[in-house]
């Protein structure tokens, strides 16, 4: 089956909750319910604007608050934290998917090695927690009397604490200023949540199924992404398409690569971004735009975090946000949230050739500017530069209009 770039795009978005069409709930169950039809939302430290879990899901959800993952984490829940490709927000639903990568972790023979090696410690963290209830690595002492060195430089109990987790004795069940606090994972974990690991066929079976409901369109390598098990991956994937529930394509333009999609997604014809041309400021981190090859072969846009870089070999900033448009990349906006002043500071606005002087670009880009920034609890906006020149006295006069 040959479907055009475009139709791959709208699918991919229409799939990753961009394009309006989702139908959920209100409130704190949309945002659970957007973390499980997405899979995961990663978490990140960089906090210059709102953090990527939090500005992933509000980019699909406008009216999302922080309390609302905060609750769903460490009172309902319904989510818990663990490695996807980064750390990340899960659906507790999916927990027995990740079982095997606990396991996995805990038969390497370093960890084996380690925890042998150092029993007595693990046994009294375990103790700690078991009498006294979730503590973080604050709550433990560094025995070592020496001063630390590099980040990695772990204290004993973190470390134990890190590997604990890591092969699933502990869970998060909390972050207190953003710092880990640990329980034990039958104090955590939902009584009702299934915990029977499941075979390798059945793990790539789920693999295969929730990329392609979340990426709409994906290659053989993509489903296997950072993910285990490659010969029961392409296994199911062979199986699936014979017997229908999925469908090889070809993208026109791409031919080289075959693509697989869900056979009941491919077989509708996906709606133009609800007919209409929806703006979104996207997170470095955000599930769409986090595999940098995919989103330059797809859409064509070629993208790198540059926050990692010095200074002097950053081209367009330090934290820089993909700006999607309808269905096409349009430009990268650098912004930083001042919250003493209340005050959104865009650093620059850089928008890729073809689309610098389309007039009906400014108007929206101005509207959704107002809404990042009161996102990020800010008053008033700042423009510092622009892309090309002529944009930044523009755009300063839309924003003026939309306040």
């Amino acid at each position: 089956m040959k479907i055009s770039a475009s139709t791959a795009r709208r699918l991919i978005l229409q799939c990753q909750g961009l394009d309006g069409g989702w139908n959920l709930s209100e409130g704190k169950e949309r945002a659970a319910q957007t973390i499980e039809r997405l899979g995961y939302v990663q978490i990140d430290t960089i906090a210059v604007i709102a953090r990527a879990h939090h500005h992933t899901l509000w980019s699909r959800y406008s009216d999302y608050a922080p309390k609302m993952l905060h609750e769903l984490f460490a009172q309902d829940h319904r989510i818990f934290e663990y490695w996807t490709h980064a750390a990340s927000y899960v659906p507790t639903r999916d927990y027995q998917y990740y079982l095997p990568r606990m396991r996995g972790l805990a038969d390497r023979p370093k960890t084996r090695q380690w925890l042998q090696q150092n029993a007595q410690l693990v046994q009294n963290v375990l103790k700690r927690i078991q009498t006294e209830g979730p503590l973080g690595a604050t709550n433990f002492s560094d025995t070592r009397n020496r001063k630390r060195g590099s980040w990695w430089d772990w204290k004993p109990a973190k470390r134990a604490l890190e590997t604990l987790f890591d092969i699933g004795e502990l869970m998060v069940t909390e972050r207190r200023n953003f710092q880990r606090i640990y329980d034990l994972t039958e104090r955590v974990l939902l009584a009702e949540t299934d915990t029977t690991e499941p075979s390798p066929d059945e793990l790539a079976r789920f693999i295969v199924h929730r990329t392609l409901a979340t990426h709409g369109v994906a290659s053989s390598g993509e489903i296997g992404w950072r993910n285990g098990n490659r010969s029961a991956l392409v296994r199911v994937v062979d199986a699936l398409v014979d017997s229908g529930e999925v469908t090889a394509v070809q993208i026109e333009g791409m031919e080289d690569v075959i693509y697989y999609a869900l056979t009941e997604k491919i077989s509708v014809e996906p709606s133009p971004c609800q007919n209409q041309k929806l703006i979104h400021f996207l997170s470095p981190f955000d599930n769409l735009v986090i595999r940098r090859e995919r989103l330059k072969k797809l859409f064509g846009f070629e993208y790198k975090l540059e926050c990692y870089l010095p200074v002097e070999k950053r081209r367009y900033g330090y934290f820089c946000l993909p700006i999607l448009w309808g269905d096409e990349f349009v430009g990268r906006l650098d912004a930083k949230a001042d919250r003493k002043r209340k005050t959104f500071i865009v650093r620059k606005v850089i928008f890729e050739q073809e689309f610098e002087n389309d007039p009906d670009l400014l108007p929206v880009l101005a509207g959704k500017l107002w809404t990042l920034a009161r996102f990020n609890n800010c008053e008033s906006i700042v423009i510092e530069a622009a892309t090309p020149g002529t944009a930044k006295i523009q755009l300063v006069r839309e924003l003026d209009g939309v306040n």
